[in-house]
């Protein structure tokens, strides 16, 4: 279970848990495929560390009509 940062409030950021699952899993496919000395120099896993960037505002959401 993740408890920092709160799901809710990154939920509230994105505007549904399915778009916010969408976002963290395609931000930790990157960030295993192109920086994984980055994960293993912080211990800590991709989800983790791409729901961190959410909360910090390292990455943003996009809604295309």
């Amino acid at each position: 279970m993740m408890i920092d940062p709160p799901i809710d409030k990154l939920v509230d950021k994105v505007g549904c848990k399915y778009a916010l699952v969408c976002l963290l899993t395609k931000r930790a496919r990157f960030l295993i495929n192109k920086k994984s000395e980055m994960l293993a120099e912080n211990a800590e896993s991709a989800i983790t560390c791409a729901a961190r960037e959410l909360q910090g505002g390292k990455i943003m959401v996009g809604y295309e009509n």
